[in-house]
């Protein structure tokens, strides 16, 4: 008997496939201008439909943590989904019992911490934002401009990119300045970035604040790192109006700044409330909440129920991500290999006056193009043209940024110093194309 599922895999059938039955708004959220179809992915590498081999440096958008189909995570969630696939929170299972354990155990020491777990990264900002309104009583939230935090109806609302917002979001949340050490309104530093915090507490809220939500490095605004002082000084001026602090580590977690297993520890400051997904399961659906327990104990009076979190075929891929990452040292080699990435940018940025700025830390790293490297005025299209021409180049990477103008890179934290060569020579060629 085969069981194997009758299944077309040239482009163009899967492309007309798409076109007649997904909806608009699934159709949208596409790269390049022609079709790619992914056929297969082996750690830091992709295949199309042809076989054409690529370095993936979007990692599925930042899910691929310690590499695509790695055995050790594969290995676990089929054994786990060959005994039992789903089993409801309604009733015990080992398995994301144990995971909850071992996630809090990577939490700051000192508190207690409990875990929530959730199917995606927008619903556990969803859980975030209700968790944090019910234990202060205050409705405001405050987020930062730039700032993404997912597609449903409330992150959208905390979301600061027109883009991604969509009419009938709920609303109380006001937006402070991202503190954008290249280009933001107050130019670079951490106290006129602060202030601004106190000063749109007092003019744009009732006074008392639910929580302010951060990502500890900006993703889709295009790789905004915290400037040094900002999480901890965020921390202090939200608490002192009566709210918390609330980590989105949904990208930046899990090693991949390669300094720290979480982005926020790069300032010192211990959170309230933790929200992480897309790397945690590298690839198979799961999110978390991770609270002081406190504050997670207020919700125990009202139903709060998802339907597949703490799915243990997830769960048991998410206990095999940690593991990879503690017995393959992954997050040194997030950190090592980030390191010489980011000095093979700096040197494009020097040959190409395209290049306004490079950044980031670990395997989290952008390009931002510019017109001109005075005014700083964004430039989408070569942006753009780049892009195109990487895919030629054999790279996945994606267009970021609220300008389109960025080029972000969050590969598999299992790249390597030969991937970065090839990486690099691929952007000076595509950099030089579009230059001609």
């Amino acid at each position: 008997m085969n069981d194997a599922l009758d299944t077309d895999w040239s482009e163009q059938a899967t492309a007309a496939r798409r076109n007649q039955f997904y909806a608009a708004s699934q159709r949208k959220f596409v790269p390049f201008k022609d079709p790619m179809v992914f056929r297969r992915g082996s750690m830091q590498y992709l295949w199309d439909v042809e076989g054409k081999k690529y370095i993936d440096l979007l990692g599925m958008n930042v899910c691929i943590s310690v590499g695509h189909s790695h055995p050790v995570v594969v290995g676990a969630a089929m054994a786990q989904a060959q005994e039992l696939t789903h089993c409801t929170t309604m009733f015990y299972h080992p398995t994301p019992a144990h995971f909850a354990e071992e996630l809090a155990a990577t939490m700051p020491k000192g508190e207690d911490w409990v875990v929530h777990f959730t199917n995606s990264g927008s619903e556990a900002i969803d859980l975030a934002m209700v968790m944090a309104r019910t234990y202060t009583g205050n409705m405001d939230l405050l987020a930062l401009r730039t700032a993404y935090h997912g597609p449903t109806s409330a992150a959208q609302s905390i979301t600061g990119i027109a883009a991604f917002r969509h009419p009938g979001m709920p609303g109380n949340v006001a937006f402070v300045a991202e503190p954008n050490q290249y280009r933001g309104i107050f130019g670079a530093g951490t106290e006129p970035y602060l202030d601004e915090i106190d000063r749109v507490i007092a003019t744009s809220t009732s006074g008392r604040v639910g929580a302010i939500f951060v990502e500890s490095v900006q993703g889709y605004g295009g790789i905004v790192e915290m400037p040094q002082g900002y999480m901890k000084g965020a921390a202090e001026r939200v608490r002192a109006a009566g709210g918390l602090y609330v980590a989105d580590e949904v990208q930046s977690g899990f090693g991949r700044t390669g300094d720290h297993m979480w982005g926020f520890e790069a300032d010192g400051v211990v959170p309230d409330i933790v929200v992480m997904a897309k790397g945690i399961g590298n690839g198979f659906p799961l999110g978390a909440v991770v609270a002081k327990k406190a504050i997670a104990d207020t919700m125990a009076d009202k139903f709060m129920f998802h339907t597949y979190g703490a799915n243990p075929t997830s769960c048991a891929a998410g206990r095999a991500v940690l593991k990879v990452i503690r017995e393959e040292r992954t997050q040194d080699n997030a950190r090592l290999v980030g390191a010489a990435l980011l000095q093979r940018l700096q040197d494009l940025q020097q040959r190409h006056q395209s290049i306004g700025d490079v950044r980031g830390r670990g395997l989290m790293l952008a390009i931002e193009m510019v017109k001109d490297r005075k005014t700083k005025e964004p430039d989408a299209a070569v942006t753009a043209a780049v892009f195109e021409k990487c895919r030629a180049q054999g790279l996945i990477l994606s267009k970021s940024g609220p300008d389109r103008s960025v080029l972000r890179m969050v590969p598999p934290m299992c790249l390597t110093l030969t991937d970065v060569e090839k990486v690099a020579d691929g952007l000076d060629r595509a950099f030089t194309e579009v230059a001609r």
